[in-house]
């Protein structure tokens, strides 16, 4: 085992080439959110969890349908990556 010269500690212990954790886990996390921002861009809706894309839900007496409240009907939400690339359009368009 090789020692540094001034102190006991092995050289191991002080240097690697390696990338570690830390680096490999920015790296999957940058891949992830180029995905996610790809997925944002392509396909911006996702189903309304409350009416689980079907834009209606029983009402609670008898056997009539609602329209959903949370996505007015429609099935479909903005996914949150979406908004935050719309916002910053925005906010890119009200600089100029």
């Amino acid at each position: 085992m090789l020692f540094n010269a001034a102190t006991a500690t092995p050289l191991a212990a002080t240097h690697s080439d390696q990338p570690g954790v830390a680096g490999w886990l920015v790296l999957g996390l940058a891949a992830w959110a180029a995905g996610y921002l790809l997925l944002c861009w392509i396909w911006p809706f996702r189903n309304c969890r409350r009416c689980n894309g079907w834009g209606k839900h029983r009402a609670p007496i008898g056997r009539g349908f609602r329209h959903c409240p949370r996505c007015d009907g429609t099935g479909h939400r903005l996914r949150t990556g979406r908004l935050l690339l719309n916002h910053l359009r925005d906010i890119r368009g009200a600089s100029k």
